[in-house]
């Protein structure tokens, strides 16, 4: 008789079950990668997220120029600039797999 707990797995490998075997094989390749498992599971709402924060760092950027703190208004140019683009990117990628998953529905 065997003691510990059953797996699923073909190989009876339950390092594979748990959450540090799907963090060190995700389903994903190339730079999606990068992306966080919790954050790709729900990419669109962490791209508009991200979007909407990086508006907001950026009216806050201009807000200091405006009051000529130059380095804070830099400091949130940046960031703003910088969530802006990787939310673009993550809903980019949200695009595309709901396009390649209707695809396969189709075929």
């Amino acid at each position: 008789m065997r003691r510990g707990r059953r797996t699923n797995a073909r190989d009876e490998n339950g390092a594979a079950n748990g959450l540090r075997g799907w963090w060190s094989s995700p389903p994903r390749s190339g730079m999606h990668c990068l992306i966080a498992p919790y954050e790709y599971r729900h990419l669109r709402a962490f791209g508009i997220t991200r979007v909407a924060g990086g508006g907001i760092a950026a009216a806050a950027g201009i807000v200091c120029l405006w009051c000529a703190a130059y380095g804070w208004a830099a400091f949130f140019l940046v960031v703003g600039a910088l969530s802006l683009a990787v939310g673009y990117r993550e809903l980019t990628i949200a695009r595309s797999r709901n396009d390649r998953e209707a695809l396969r529905r189709q075929s």
